[in-house]
């Protein structure tokens, strides 16, 4: 949460989070399945309930603050960016787990906070993507992949999806720009050297996800400067 409030503070447009599956089935927002590294736990996420997952520190000396960090549900964070108009990127942690029924879990909180209009849903697993796309079309989904893939544009609208969301090295400018072409958004990851966020804002990329959206701002904001001068 604290990462979170930090990218709202320097101007981000939106943040990506990742979502799991407790054992008790509560949706909490925390990138590995395995609690080691970014927690003070031990073993997967699944294996523990929401209660337990709430008795560990997740600061893990990331944010230099000296509180306490908690994993936070996905409707904590729901609920803290319900008043402004910041996008979120919820990506589902389902490859390695399955987490049955997370689409539906998903998207139901997605809908009580009426925020469909500015939530995007990725996966690396493409068949969840689906079934959210089925759930409710309304609700943008992005592929995410880590390989080239032919025409992805193509790719995604025959998933249902409005964007894709490729790892940088399987999104060369010719990729990129023949996608938005065809009204495909873009958003690489994970951008953080600046001679790539550079050549991205110079094509006009859809987006980037980056660990560093201060740093990003910045140099877009001299581009364009540099542009209108």
């Amino acid at each position: 949460m604290a990462a979170f409030r930090e990218a709202e503070r320097v101007g981000a447009d939106g943040i990506e989070l990742d979502v799991q599956l407790s054992k008790d089935e509560e949706i909490v927002v925390i990138h590995d399945e395995d609690l080691s590294r970014t927690t003070n736990g031990s073993g997967f996420v699944q294996e523990y309930t929401l209660s337990q997952l709430k008795e560990l520190d997740a600061s893990c000396n990331f944010t230099g603050e000296i509180q306490v960090q908690r994993i936070p549900t996905l409707t904590e964070v729901l609920d803290m960016y319900r008043h402004n108009c910041m996008l979120l990127n919820i990506e589902l942690k389902n490859t390695k787990f399955l987490y049955s029924g997370m689409e539906e879990k998903v998207i139901s909180l997605v809908r009580k906070y009426n925020m469909q209009d500015r939530v995007i849903i990725s996966s690396f697993n493409h068949y969840s993507l689906v079934h959210c796309y089925q759930l409710d079309p309304e609700i943008e989904t992005a592929p995410l992949y880590r390989d080239g893939l032919f025409r992805p544009w193509a790719y995604a609208k025959a998933i249902g999806a409005k964007a894709i969301h490729p790892n940088i090295k399987a999104a060369p400018n010719f990729i990129i720009s023949a996608a938005m072409k065809d009204n495909i958004a873009v958003r690489p990851y994970t951008i953080n050297k600046e001679k790539v966020m550079k050549r991205l804002f110079k094509i006009n990329c859809t987006g980037i996800i980056t660990d560093y959206p201060g740093l990003a701002l910045q140099l877009k904001d001299e581009l364009n400067k540099n542009f209108s001068k």
